[in-house]
């Protein structure tokens, strides 16, 4: 076909053209003006398309802006053949246009393919013009054209003679429904080229050799020569001084053109006759071998970086064979020489399992790829490795949606590459590398699958690649082709949870409250926003095609489903939204001023009628006691419940039950003490509408205030309460008449405690005006103030009145005891050399060598015990005593006390070096005085003199927190310690008959405070041990605590997970360990089953006495309310088969642990739930979180902790911390509903003994390499610390287990190297050079190449960025760098997420760990897993420590498997203290029978 010809336009309409561009219309006036110059000019096909374009905007098809955007184009085009001066400038602003307009490319798809076809023809006048074909500009004339080179493609629908022979059957994404393909499949592969076509001519760039822009950009700015970026290549964007450039090595002689090697004989199944192939109704079809791609300069360059997307025209050289030749060799095969330029390439899915099927797409046939050249094996090997890479993922997170990003890199790391691909096995680089295309690969899994299910890509796994790789979601560019066709659905793992087994009770609560909240949530609707609006998803139109689009009224639908178009789900705010639940910023919360709720200034008084009936009981003063008042012919009594109404008609009345009533000179009064809707509490509005719980508050109010009466009955737990477990409950308790309610527990409101109503009991006279409320208060405040009692004689003169007991917060104080103050309550004489706080930071680094060092600004280092406050003061009482008043009375008032001060080891002159070596429990004697108030006290202790001690001083440490010795006294002037004066021991025999004060004559406030009594008493009754079931026990960390506390035996546990449950066979030979599903047992137990299949006896009703465990909760975060998918997630969850054991077995007392935000998902609803079903059964209940750094682990683990108590039992607070532990981690209150909770932790920060630190926990370990995988090792030493001595255990063990540690990648390894030792250090202090690897590899150097908007540049001038992104535009994938020492990844990212301050980072000898993980990885959510001073990753022994775990005990299975165990487990440290609160509960409750015990022998005796 002739060249086409320039348009003949006189000179006027040129000049007016001319004129046109400087006269600053607006876009569209200049559009229209332009047209109407040249309308009547136009080539005919031109206007067929003008025309074409008018009616498709005049049936709205396409908008206005999308036709002025078409015709300005077309206009551009025509004008571009005339060779006027302007073409340029309308080439530019067509091209300005084409992306403004970016965002309507979906619309117009389909517009007239002649407006392609045009542009493309126009571009190469000469070439042969294949229907939509792309030809080469500049090389145009080397393509000779065959005689007849109209390929026609009328994408018609039966399928060609061609594709009947193709083995594969190329499909795009949108088949992944797994629509019929044949009809359609051609029809969609056009529109695909020509939607990926039409994105090209937007991008397509002015003039080839135009200098890019960001290069146009820094050749204007002067920069001293050193500092501009090395020269790139145009075309495939590599550096030309990178020695990994390699350049086409040239064709053989015999190779052949594209169009002459399509006709040749050996490919084409028909002789090459006059009907070749333009009879093709699709392109052909073969297979290529030995193909090296390049781009026109001859770079060899991998056509995946987004090249082709960019217009850039690559080309390649092969063998080309036939369709059906699956041998790669080169016989039989046509040498090809510059095919191309390649206009798409595709994945078509795999040979039958590994290698991914790959294929281009020229204008003249498609081309499916076989064995690349050796020269480009290494970059085709990427190629293959990255869509490998995609097709693990994509598998694994299908399996495993709750992975982590350590768990993927695990199974990155553990898959062998298929046979013959160039590689021997993957790293996290590998993943980093590929991870852009990884996660469009899991967009384009999602968009296939259903729309209830939940997206892959909100997995916690890909939330952290997406955020470490700085991965660009939604881009829709020609993805699409390169979409991997995954089966739909890969068959689910059989062993996944199954449907939960639940009991009736649990099962109604969940029930009854979704259905409701639900169906609320779907009325109130559209709350949410759907999208972020910015990326390309969100900017495209809905598709018409998808179900969703089908169901809407525009498309002719009903409207009803409200789906978003399956083509326009934004990933950005899906992936938003689950980072969001996740992190619960509890700090910034408004939270409501916790007051008592004063009722009275809302309630409004009613008009009635009140007379009192009979007699005042007793008269005081001037009030007159009644028993009876008549209100509207309504009888009152004391003792009835009442309502009283709110002035805001919106609050429900208030309850309250009338304990006295009187009249005074204010008027007929009544006593309310008050109820609290179940509503009003934690439970909020999943409570039981009737159910009211008892607090302590209460008030004198006017009779007039009472709207009525109302029944209120106690509900007592039944008798068989214990056996009632499981059985279908009616969840109504009372019917609702609107006058009735019920209560079971007395409710803590500051603690959100639920406890059985305490027994307070009236004295006979005082039945009519006594109040629970007022008596509980009013012991309290009495507690809180101190009283001294049993005055002693004074020697010394009459200034003060000494005593021999003070008590104080329900303790008594001797003479001699030994108590703890705040560390501010005295100081010390000698001045310790308390670690500077040094800043980390060197000034004078070289930018050149270190050049991320600037982004550590912050002092702050993670883990770091710089802020951990100081452990209490210890002193001993010398006297307690008041100062007496002019009058010569005592005032008793202010007790004080005078103290001898101990000395901790780190107080002495020797530091902080000495407590490293020392018991933590071992302080010093001096003889230095302090005087303190009795109000500043916190609690007693025992010090004792070691060599007067009947026992070890070990047996005696271990006997329980508060105990401490000494062996020496400190003096601080001399700086020496020496033995302990008399009087120091003295004191210790007198008191070891300490009788407890039980002396005569205490008056009534003494009884008020008895003491709990210390357990050193000979009567201290036997705990025996209950029988616990570990639920989900992992290998064994709360069973553990619980043992050593010494308050259960595991009988049975039950763990899914094979090598964890043999760790816990390992270290409980005794106990039944059930390797199966959780609701599997439960459904067996229920259906009255005593075995399981494997004949192992099953726990039934009344054998569990204790239930203990932590349901996994993944799954949880994501979209903050329930919805209906969220909703059915959480009813079939683990959390709700555990409840439904504890109401099955209905155990004495009940543990749930989980992490920190359990008590913050779903707006804390799962708490709520949780709690409400507990309540519901009977239980005594509360929750807290626990720090367990603050337990005795080098650790900070925030934990949520749910506690229950039987009826019968004692509700166990929660244990006060021992250790002190840094602040920042210690923020453990919780917000729900905008209250505040806190556990009752008292003590608040403090601790009775100093942190544990890092050096504490693995100083003695061996020194060890990187792999180190010896399972046995001698300990090659004493332990250290305390810590070590107690870790080690009594026994000597020469034995050291499980000091192995990860086989980290060369590169990795290297890295390590380089990471200095310095506190604080991680990858921001790594060198930029080029490193030689243990593999024998060369590292490569990071190259700085873009302007950092944030950042600036170096002190040098340097640039700091080393993508576009740094400037604000969009990321460029040929910007990536790999095989660096500074991970490329990471400066990408760094200035959204805090600089990745800790990755690769190194303990520090006197800071603590990060949460311990379940696999150590430096790029990992926890980075600072790299020993303090060795080149390599934490060991499994040194995690195990970290938890607090022994070291005799056993873990099993791999190293990750062990690491895994160990970093799944509660701190056994942690469940002890727990455990030891349980205890004390027990004792408690066995005293108080005891003691009714006795009392009721008393009275026989008596009666006797």
């Amino acid at each position: 076909m002739p060249s086409r010809t320039s348009l003949s336009l006189p000179d006027d309409v040129r000049k007016r053209l001319q004129s046109l561009d400087d006269d600053g219309f607006s876009d569209e006036d200049h559009v229209k003006e332009k047209l109407r110059l040249v309308q009547d000019f136009l080539h005919v096909d031109a206007q067929d398309q003008l025309t074409n374009l008018q009616e498709k905007m005049k049936s709205s098809e396409i908008s206005m802006e999308v036709y002025i955007s078409k015709v300005k184009t077309l206009l551009g085009k025509e004008l571009h053949l005339d060779n006027g001066s302007h073409v340029d400038g309308v080439e530019q602003n067509g091209k300005a246009n084409g992306f403004t307009n970016g965002s309507h490319k979906d619309e117009d798809e389909k517009v007239t393919r002649d407006v392609q076809e045009e542009e493309e023809a126009v571009k190469s006048p000469t070439g042969p013009k294949g229907k939509g074909g792309r030809r080469s500009k500049a090389n145009s004339d080397t393509k000779k054209s065959p005689p007849s080179t109209r390929v026609t493609r009328n994408g018609g629908k039966q399928p060609t003679i061609m594709s009947m022979f193709s083995k594969v059957q190329k499909r795009k994404s949108e088949d992944l429904n797994g629509e019929p393909v044949n009809g359609q499949n051609e029809l969609k592969k056009e529109e695909d080229i020509e939607e990926t076509r039409e994105e090209k001519r937007l991008k397509v760039e002015p003039d080839e050799s135009a200098v890019p822009e960001e290069a146009k950009s820094e050749i204007i700015k002067p920069v001293s020569a050193a500092k501009t970026p090395p020269p790139k290549c145009q075309d495939c964007r590599q550096y030309l001084d990178d020695s990994d450039l390699k350049f086409f090595q040239g064709d053989p002689d015999n190779a052949l053109e594209e169009p002459e090697m399509l006709t040749d004989e050996r490919l084409s199944l028909f002789d090459s006759n006059e009907d070749g192939f333009e009879s093709y109704e699709d392109l052909p079809q073969h297979k290529i071998t030995n193909f090296s791609v390049y781009d026109k300069r001859g770079h060899l360059c991998p056509f995946d970086s987004g090249l082709i997307e960019k217009n850039v025209e690559l080309y390649f050289s092969c063998v080309v064979k036939p369709i059906y030749d699956d041998n790669p060799c080169l016989d039989g095969g046509v040498p090809a020489k510059k095919l191309g330029p390649i206009n798409a390439w595709w994945i078509t899915g795999f040979d039958g399992g590994e290698k991914a099927l790959i294929g281009f797409t020229t204008a003249f046939a498609d081309y499916i790829l076989m064995q690349p050249s050796e020269e480009y094996g290494p970059i085709f090997a990427l190629m293959q490795e990255k869509i490998y890479m995609s097709k693990i993922v994509v598998e694994f997170l299908q399996k495993n949606p709750d992975a982590t990003y350590e768990d993927l890199l695990n199974k990155i790391e553990t898959t062998v590459p298929p046979a013959g691909l160039n590689f021997n096995c993957f790293t996290e680089d590998t993943l980093l590398r590929h991870a852009q295309f990884v996660v469009e690969q899991v967009e384009s899994y999602d968009e296939a699958g259903d729309s209830d299910e939940q997206p892959i890509i909100v997995t916690p796994c890909m939330r952290d690649l997406i955020k470490l790789a700085g991965v660009t979601l939604g881009k829709r560019r020609a993805a699409r082709r390169q979409a991997i066709r995954h089966p739909t659905k890969i068959e689910k793992d059989s062993k996944g949870p199954t449907k939960a087994t639940t009991t009736t009770l649990v099962y109604q609560i969940f029930d009854t409250f979704f259905s409701d909240q639900i169906e609320q949530n779907d009325k109130e609707g559209g709350v949410k926003r759907q999208r972020c609006g910015v990326c390309e998803v969100c900017q495209s139109p809905d598709c018409g095609k998808c179900a969703a689009c089908k169901d809407m009224i525009k498309f002719g639908g009903s409207g009803k489903s409200k789906q978003a178009c399956k083509q326009r789900r934004c990933p950005n705010l899906a992936v938003k939204e689950a980072e969001d639940d996740e992190n619960v910023d509890e700090e910034n919360v408004p939270v409501e001023k916790n007051k008592k709720l004063s009722h009275a200034k809302r309630k409004k008084q009613t008009q009635c009628n009140l007379s009192w009936i009979g007699e005042p009981v007793q008269t005081e003063g001037r009030k007159q006691y009644y028993r009876k008042v008549s209100m509207n012919d309504e009888v009152l009594e004391v003792g009835d419940c009442v309502s009283v109404s709110s002035e805001d008609p919106s609050t429900p009345l208030y309850l309250a039950r009338i304990t006295s009533l009187w009249e005074d000179v204010n008027g007929k009064m009544f006593h309310a003490h008050w109820f609290l809707r179940g509503i009003h509490t934690v439970l909020g509005e999943s409570s039981d509408p009737l159910e009211l719980v008892i607090v302590d508050e209460c008030e004198d109010m006017l009779l007039n205030y009472v709207q009525g009466k109302v029944n209120v009955m106690y509900k007592a737990p039944s008798n068989n309460w214990f056996m009632e477990g499981g059985l279908d409950v009616d969840l109504k308790v009372i019917e609702d008449d609107g006058k009735s309610f019920f209560y079971q527990f007395w409710y803590d409101t500051e603690f959100a405690r639920f406890e059985t109503p305490p027994k307070t009991s009236s004295s006979e006279e005082s039945e009519f005006k006594f109040c629970g409320s007022c008596t509980r208060t009013n012991e309290r405040e009495e507690q809180e103030v101190p009283r001294a009692f049993e005055p002693v004689a004074n020697e010394d003169g009459d200034n003060k009145a000494l005593y021999a007991l003070a008590c104080f917060k329900g303790d008594q104080f001797r003479v001699g005891d030994s108590v703890y103050l705040p560390p501010e309550g005295f100081n010390f004489s000698v001045k310790p050399a308390s670690p500077v706080k040094r800043s980390h930071r060197k000034d004078d680094v070289d930018e050149e060598l270190y050049p991320e060092y600037y982004r550590k600004s912050s002092d702050y280092i993670k883990g770091s015990n710089l802020d951990a406050p100081e452990p209490f003061r210890v002193g001993r009482i010398k006297e307690i005593f008041c100062h007496r008043r002019s009058n010569g009375k005592p005032d008793v008032s202010e007790v004080k006390l005078r103290l001898y001060k101990f000395y901790r080891p780190e107080n002495t002159h020797k530091g902080v070096k000495a407590s490293y070596h020392t018991d933590i429990n071992q302080l010093y004697w001096s003889d230095e005085e302090v005087t303190v108030s009795m109000s500043e006290v916190l609690g007693r202790c025992q010090v004792e003199y070691a060599e007067d001690l009947i026992e070890s001083v070990q047996d005696y440490s271990s006997g329980g927190p508060d105990r401490f010795y000494f062996l020496e006294a400190y003096n601080a002037k001399s700086k020496s310690f020496e033995d302990p004066p008399n009087h120091a021991r003295s004191a210790v025999h007198k008191g070891k008959g300490k009788g407890k004060g039980k002396g005569k004559g205490k008056g009534k406030a003494l009884a008020a405070q008895e003491p709990q009594d210390t357990p050193l008493e000979p009567q201290t009754p036997k705990v025996s041990k209950y029988r616990t079931l570990d639920v989900f026990s992992g290998c064994g960390g709360l069973s553990e605590g619980f043992h050593q506390a010494g308050i259960s035996e595991t009988l049975w546990a039950i763990e899914m997970w094979e090598p964890a449950a043999q760790a816990f066979r390992l270290n409980n030979p005794g106990t039944t360990v059930f390797t199966e599903d959780c609701n599997v047992l439960l459904k067996l137990v229920m259906s009255g089953e005593k075995t399981n299949s494997l004949g192992q006896k099953l726990p039934q009703k009344g054998d569990v006495e204790m239930l203990c465990g932590g349901p996994p909760c993944q799954g949880f975060s994501g979209m903050n309310r329930f919805n209906s998918r969220t909703y059915s997630k959480f009813k079939n969850s683990l959390v709700v088969s555990y409840l439904s054991y504890c109401d099955y077995y209905r155990p004495k007392f009940f543990l749930l642990e989980n992490v920190r935000n359990f008590v913050s998902f779903k707006s804390s609803m799962v708490l709520k739930l949780t709690l409400r079903c507990l309540v519901r059964m009977g239980y005594q209940c509360t929750f807290g979180v626990l720090q367990a750094g603050q337990y005795g682990v080098a650790q900070t683990r925030r934990r949520a902790i749910i506690l229950a108590a039987a009826p019968g039992e004692k509700l166990p607070r929660y244990p006060e911390p021992l250790h002190v532990f840094a602040p920042r981690a210690c923020s453990l209150s919780v917000v729900v509903d905008e209250k505040k909770y806190v556990s009752n932790v008292t003590r608040g920060n403090g601790g009775i003994y100093r942190t544990i630190t890092v050096r504490d926990t693995m100083s003695d370990l061996p020194e060890i390499r990187n792999g180190a995988a010896a399972l046995e090792i001698s300990y090659n030493g004493e332990p250290q610390s305390w810590f070590q001595r107690q870790i080690r255990g009594t026994q000597y063990q020469p034995i050291l287990r499980d000091h192995i540690c990860k086989d980290m990648s060369a590169l990795v390894e290297g890295r390590m190297r380089h990471i200095p030792l310095a506190p604080g250090s991680d990858w921001r202090d790594l060198p930029n050079i080029e490193v030689r690897l243990k593999d024998g590899t060369m590292t490569k150097k990071l190259r700085y190449t873009h302007p950092d908007k944030k950042n600036g540049r170096s002190s040098t001038g340097a640039l700091r960025g080393v993508c576009t992104c740094a400037g604000g535009k969009p990321c460029d994938p040929a910007d990536r760098q790999f095989n660096t020492l500074i991970p490329w990844c990471l400066p990408h990212t760094g200035n959204r997420h805090n600089h990745w301050a800790g990755l690769y980072g190194r303990l520090e000898w006197d800071g603590f760990f990060s949460t311990t993980v379940t696999n150590p990885e430096p790029m990992g959510k926890q980075g600072r897993v790299l020993h303090a001073e060795q080149h390599r990753v934490v060991s499994v022994r040194e995690c195990a420590r970290s938890q607090g775990f022994p070291d005799t005990y056993r873990f099993f299975g791999n190293i990750l498997d062990k690491h895994r165990q160990v970093g799944n487990a509660v701190p056994p440290p942690l469940s002890r203290a727990i455990g030891l609160e349980i205890k004390k509960c027990v004792m408690d409750r066995m005293k108080e029978e005891q003691a009714s015990e006795n009392v009721k022998q008393e009275k026989m005796e008596i009666s006797d």
